[in-house]
């Protein structure tokens, strides 16, 4: 489904659908893949803080070795390709909003290049595989990168978010 258009008539009201360029800019390689005990997208947590289940990540064996010393580091960030999402909607109207947003004002998997990213909790390395906690997608999805998390570089304590949450700066947007 990743790359099939997705009938009109599938869109909530308020979304906004855009026709996909007709070829890739880039290629890339899904270096693993991610066992998660969830089979369906529905079943998956809605964002990875909202889980305490293990989930294990499976490197191709060729890239083995990449794996070595992440086991000195206590969260990883992990970059994973939603293939299973459409990418053609620009403006969504997401459940839990009030009023459609923007696509690059959301979390949402569904997006142009559908990648997710999430700052995963190690438990263990072995071999060709390690498990984390804190991913929210399904059985098998693609994995595109692993990074070790540094509290000094990728926290921002300072960092806000507007709507619709209470008692948050909201930033303009440029005209």
């Amino acid at each position: 489904m990743s790359d099939t258009k997705v009938a009109a008539d599938d869109r909530r009201e308020g979304e906004v659908a855009v026709e996909l360029p007709a070829q890739f800019d880039a290629s890339l390689y899904f270096i693993g893949r991610i066992r998660t005990p969830w089979k369906r997208r529905e079943d998956c947590p809605k964002n990875p803080r909202q889980t305490n289940d293990e989930c294990t990540i499976e490197i191709d064996p060729r890239w083995t070795e990449g794996l070595r010393g992440l086991e000195n580091y206590s969260h990883v960030v992990i970059l994973y390709w939603m293939d299973q999402a459409r990418r053609d909607l620009i403006v969504q109207a997401p459940r839990h909003a009030p009023e459609p947003r923007g696509t690059f004002a959301l979390r949402s998997p569904v997006r142009p290049n559908p990648i997710a990213v999430s700052v995963a909790r190690l438990v263990r390395v072995g071999g060709n595989a390690f498990t984390v906690v804190g991913l929210d997608c399904i059985d098998g999805t693609p994995l595109l990168d692993i990074k070790p998390y540094f509290a000094s570089t990728d926290s921002h304590p300072d960092a806000s978010f507007g709507w619709p949450h209470s008692g948050t700066k909201r930033h303009p947007v440029s005209e």
